[in-house]
């Protein structure tokens, strides 16, 4: 039984990486087409390519469930072929534990997904997008079109470029009045945040004062600056909600119910991070048994356009129900946990029926 396990294993494993490999490596080159435009002089082909390549884990995280229903169905379509699982049932050995075999290899994606969606690709997707963003402007005056923005009371900022760990290029601040009149405008080409102390420390700030009769301009090497911004609230602001980690996902939703402001879209994210491994168990299930049902005489072209279909009409009411519950109201807990009831409901069904 350890034989029939490794081989089935090892057959699905392959099968999985194969997949993955293919479509993250289309959605590379994808990328790199779409970027192309965004080639100027400081911003060459070669950093183009640094920057997909840093985003990589993101991209993996992002397409490791289709890949594991497509390779459950290549590499058990290739078995039925050969005659192989037709030989394995023969041989006594239940669907149930055929099902079993096959979870142990995606097991293995699902423990990556997890250490690549709350480790790595956080990191890698801001250091990758300050990096461009400081090759397109680096400490330049800001660019509206580009950066990010923050308002903190009275005061408007624009940061060309945020890094990971607390460090910020092109930094603009516009400090306005009571009465909504610009008292002091500023700009340093670089601010990093201590995180002992809370506070960051601006370097070569030019100051412009604005008083009812005159302005006054100053320039400083450093200055202190207290500021309830920290890294990770850049980091909220920065990438979209689920280009996030888990725990990142979870400090900014109690933040914002601190704040008494609504947090569904980060709640939809978070519950979509949690649940992915139920996600992946749902969509293999459902592969299963359609090798065992419908398809079980198909070719593996067949098979494996029924797993790209299947795996995009559940992106589709993922896409669906996600945004749904947040115009309607419903909990985006059950947004994300009835496709997933959906697809293992129907799997078992199917699997029930095949027998």
């Amino acid at each position: 039984m350890r034989r029939l396990s490794r081989h089935l294993g090892s057959s699905v494993f392959s099968a999985i990486s194969i997949t993955l490999l293919v479509i993250v490596g289309l959605d590379a080159v994808a990328a790199i087409i779409d970027e192309a435009d965004s080639i100027r002089r400081n911003y060459r082909f070669v950093d183009l390519l640094i920057y997909v390549a840093t985003t990589l884990p993101s991209r993996i995280y992002e397409y490791i469930p289709l890949s594991c229903l497509v390779g459950c169905l290549f590499g058990l379509g290739q078995l039925a072929n050969d005659s192989e699982l037709i030989v394995i049932r023969a041989a006594g050995v239940s669907t149930l534990r055929i099902v079993s075999f096959v979870l142990r290899p995606a097991l293995i994606f699902v423990f990556a997904g997890l250490l690549l969606g709350e480790y790595f690709a956080p990191y890698l997707d801001q250091l990758a997008k300050g990096q461009r963003e400081y090759l397109r402007k680096g400490e330049s005056a800001p660019d509206s079109s580009s950066g990010l923005w923050i308002r903190e009371g009275r005061e408007f900022m624009h940061f060309n470029a945020v890094f990971p760990g607390g460090v910020l290029f092109g930094v603009t601040r516009y400090k306005f009045s009571e009465d909504s009149q610009l008292s002091e405008a500023s700009f340093a080409s670089r601010a990093t945040y201590n995180n002992v102390s809370k506070y960051w420390v601006e370097e070569n700030i030019s100051i412009t004062r604005f008083y009812p009769e005159r302005t006054e301009i100053d320039k400083l090497v450093t200055r202190k600056w207290n500021s309830e911004l920290s890294p990770q609230l850049l980091l909220v602001n920065v990438l979209p909600p689920d280009g996030l980690s888990t725990s990142t996902l979870y400090y900014y939703i109690n933040f914002l119910k601190q704040q008494g402001t609504d947090s569904a879209i980060y709640q939809l994210a978070f519950w979509e991070k949690v649940l992915q491994p139920l996600i992946i168990v749902g969509l293999i299930v459902l592969g299963i048994a359609f090798v065992f049902g419908p398809l079980r005489s198909s070719t593996i072209g067949l098979k494996i356009f029924v797993g790209v279909i299947v795996g995009i009409v559940f992106n589709i009411i993922q896409d669906m129900l996600g945004p749904s519950s947040i115009v309607m109201g419903f909990s985006p807990f059950m947004a994300v946990v009835m496709p997933i009831v959906i697809c293992l409901l129907t799997g078992l069904y199917l699997l029930r029926r095949g027998r």
